[in-house]
């Protein structure tokens, strides 16, 4: 009978410690289902802000292209005015030139 009580007080030990170990595991669990959510929390946040960034990217790129564009269209506005300008100087010593010749 003694070895059966023994075996009944080794199997109600091991029941205890295998309680203890389950608790103790649904705690741990418990713990990472809670960093698991932070973290994708933080993770949704860090996809918003990337989005936000990117668009900000774009809208920065296309204002620089057009900025570029009016550098350009001013660097174009100048040379029509010099070229205006020197093409008004030769008709002016054409016109000199014709009335020298009467």
């Amino acid at each position: 009978m003694s070895t059966v009580s023994a075996q009944l007080d080794n199997v109600v030990e091991k029941t205890a410690k295998l309680i203890e170990l389950c608790l103790s595991l649904q705690e741990e669990n418990d713990m990472l289902k809670l960093e698991n959510q932070s973290i994708k929390v933080a993770f949704e946040a860090s996809k918003d802000k990337n989005k936000d960034l990117e668009e900000k990217l774009k809208a920065l790129t296309f204002a620089r292209s057009l900025e570029g564009a009016e550098l350009k269209n001013e660097a174009l506005s100048e040379k029509t005015l010099d070229i205006k300008q020197k093409i008004n100087d030769f008709v002016r010593e054409i016109d000199k030139c014709i009335e020298l010749l009467k």
